[in-house]
């Protein structure tokens, strides 16, 4: 717990401050106590840096396995950073990954922490916003938290004299989703799609990005074959008028 602590206001948060200079909207849109979901696009490596530090209180991640069963003095030092850093270890090689997942989520929300997920469940391919997954409304549902949407926008900034490129980072906070309408029904999967297609709407409307109806998971699979990132969605994404029907700004209303 200290170590998070001194990672946010020694080592690693004056430094991203004084270098990046993030700024924060919304910011008490995040309820100052209790359990809450903060569910962000996932565009960098660094959104759980940046997050957090715009908060006062601690923010708990899920992270893969592979962070925590690493051997040797290499291996106890990131077990010991991730750890401190309030990651949670995930092992998502195991056929049942996606439930012990959702519900290590439950257990901290039920805690009264606040947990930070990325509903997209990797980071983004290029630069768009891809189909969300709905662990993030079962865990709503199954605890009956409030969802803070989280937008990660980066944008290009020179460097005077330097000649160099930094990203200028904005962090928004939208208002808390409340889904208690839908009390009792978790489980439902049409129910828990039109949770997360809404979470989802509203961080597209904050960061604007183009959104995709696709997962990314999939189409970094098609990179890793050697296709375009474009070619990719092109062959996965499904009909216009299908399309349309499962779009997130179809909830808007």
């Amino acid at each position: 717990m200290l170590f998070y602590w001194f990672l946010k206001y020694v080592a690693i948060g004056p430094l991203a401050t004084v270098v990046f200079r993030p700024q924060a909207e919304g910011v008490e849109n995040v309820p100052r106590t209790g359990a809450a979901i903060l569910a962000s696009n996932h565009l960098s490596a660094a959104d759980w840096v940046f997050m957090p530090m715009q908060l006062r209180r601690r923010v708990t991640f899920l992270a893969k396995a592979e962070y925590f069963t690493g051997t040797g003095v290499k291996g106890f030092l990131q077990r010991a950073f991730f750890s401190g850093a309030g990651q949670v270890p995930i092992d998502r090689s195991s056929a049942s990954a996606a439930e012990d997942a959702i519900r290590t989520g439950i257990r901290i929300l039920r805690a009264g922490k606040l947990l930070g997920i990325y509903p997209e469940g990797t980071r983004s391919p290029d630069g768009r916003l891809f189909r969300g997954k709905i662990g993030v409304a079962r865990m709503a549902l199954e605890t009956g938290v409030p969802v803070v949407p989280v937008a990660m926008v980066y944008e290009k900034r020179d460097l005077p004299l330097i000649g160099r490129h930094l990203p200028k980072v904005t962090v928004t906070f939208g208002r808390p989703l409340d889904f208690s309408r839908y009390e009792g029904l978790a489980g439902d999967r049409f129910v828990e799609r039109s949770i997360t297609d809404e979470i989802m709407y509203e961080v597209m409307t904050m960061s604007g990005q183009e959104y995709v109806d696709v997962y990314g998971a999939q189409v970094k699979k098609s990179m890793d074959a050697g296709v375009s990132a474009s070619e990719a969605v092109s062959r996965l994404q499904p009909p216009a008028s299908e399309a349309a029907d499962r779009a997130p700004e179809a909830l808007a209303g």
